[in-house]
């Protein structure tokens, strides 16, 4: 039997649930998605603190948000490959090495983006 589609509220609600399932699983069982949202307590402040402008401010917070939001994904697929099985398969271990490079491209964009603003202010 097809699983019955909600609509409206109800999906949305649901949906939302769902979500806080996810961030609850993120946040207990993967110590890098802690680290970071730890990392994220002082500086977000800190890059509110800092931005000159609007546009500063949602670029330096937004750099930080994209890091959790891609450590999530990267959880995710690592989820997924892992339940597949777990010997070595050379394509598992391209999707988990992809996946973590996502993971380190957001770390470097995130750092970029903080030193060309800070930095000028301060050469």
């Amino acid at each position: 039997m097809a699983k019955q589609q909600r609509r409206g509220w109800r999906r949305v609600v649901f949906a939302f649930g769902y979500s806080m399932k996810g961030l609850k699983a993120g946040f207990e069982l993967e110590e890098a998605f802690r680290q970071e949202l730890f990392l994220l307590i002082p500086l977000i402040p800190l890059g509110i603190w800092l931005g000159e402008s609007p546009v500063e401010r949602a670029m330096l917070v937004g750099s930080l948000l994209i890091v959790p939001i891609v450590e999530l994904l990267n959880s995710a697929i690592e989820a997924n490959v892992d339940r597949i099985g777990m010997e070595r398969n050379e394509l598992s271990a391209r999707a988990k090495d992809i996946a973590s490079a996502a993971v380190f491209s957001s770390i470097v964009l995130a750092i970029v983006v903080w030193a060309l603003i800070l930095l000028p202010r301060w050469l």
